[in-house]
């Protein structure tokens, strides 16, 4: 869905709350020429007791965090930007929501170095349904492996959640795309699997249950983080530090994905190679019923990881 077809108007930039088309910055600032920009993808749920914010301060830790290796300081207290999160739901009536706050290198010279540039900061949110599409929640994606390698830490850092990298993502993501796929997986320098291109990655071999490690050169996914939580509590054997082969993803019983867009969406082939039955396995769904019922609060487990918008 477009945002022209959508029944938003508002953003927070700056400290202020301005009209949707009136939030534009300059042609020359920093971050567009050279992608110095940090951000954040979170969900707002509808649940009974109403909207509801997914582990925001886990977001906020991790946004925060993302800006320390390039020197970007967000010039908005934690405070402030949960108080303008909320408010921007209110405004809009919005019951669920992707919400997108951004921190980047503004308008002020043009070398590669930010110098005096200014730090601006925005948030965004608006109506957002399943990532990969309705019917791939139960049915399952097509996926390749892309020949896009993810980036290794000592390029850039994988730990960090910065706009400029995602340009890797978008490499991976439009090459399985142009090729009939709905997503790839991206392999590390090693040749080990690292995850999708806005994704976590897990396998599920005899009803245990791996992902690659941070190691690996993949982002620390908070809803991959929830996920593995999750699993735990429910007697799977988690192993979140493997290292993972390409030919591994062929042989497994189970893959599936995460993120905060993705939630957990089951895969069904790799590279034309049918994983499992061809269906969602039983522990992927055990799994994603799991996260469903947590974020929709059908229970009242970890109700700290939830801000609810109007309490």
């Amino acid at each position: 869905m477009a945002f022209a077809d959508m029944d938003v108007d508002t953003i927070w930039m700056d400290g202020e709350f301005v009209d949707w088309e009136d939030a534009q910055i300059h042609v020359l600032s920093h971050a567009l020429h050279y992608g110095t920009g940090v951000f954040e993808g979170v969900r707002c749920y509808d649940t009974e007791r109403g909207p509801a914010i997914f582990r925001w301060e886990e977001h906020l830790d991790r946004l925060f965090d993302s800006g320390k290796p390039y020197g970007l300081e967000i010039d908005h207290s934690r405070e402030e930007l949960t108080e303008a999160t909320l408010e921007l739901i209110r405004r809009q009536d919005l019951d669920s929501c992707y919400i997108r706050p951004l921190a980047f290198y503004g308008y002020n010279s043009l070398g590669v170095s930010p110098g005096d540039c200014p730090t601006r900061t925005m948030i965004a949110c608006w109506p957002w349904g399943a990532y990969l599409g309705d019917e791939a929640l139960e049915e399952g994606v097509d996926v390749m492996v892309s020949s896009w390698r993810k980036h290794a830490s000592s390029q850039i850092p994988t730990n960090a959640k910065a706009t400029g990298p995602y340009i890797n993502s978008l490499l991976a993501g439009e090459e399985a795309r142009s090729n009939g796929y709905v997503e790839a997986i991206v392999l590390n320098k090693e040749g080990n699997v690292a995850e999708g291109p806005g994704e976590n990655i897990f396998v599920v071999n005899d009803g245990v249950i791996y992902t690659p490690g941070l190691a690996e050169s993949i982002l620390d996914g908070i809803t991959r983080k929830t996920v593995i939580e999750l699993a735990r509590e429910r007697g799977y054997a988690v192993h979140d530090e493997a290292t993972i082969s390409r030919g591994e993803l062929y042989t497994a019983d189970e893959l599936f994905f995460t993120g905060t867009a993705a939630e957990v969406t089951p895969i069904r082939t790799v590279d034309d190679n049918v994983i499992g039955e061809g269906t969602r396995g039983p522990v992927t769904e055990d799994l994603q019923s799991a996260f469903f019922d947590l974020v929709e609060r059908r229970t009242d487990d970890h109700d700290d990881w939830f801000r609810y918008v109007d309490e």
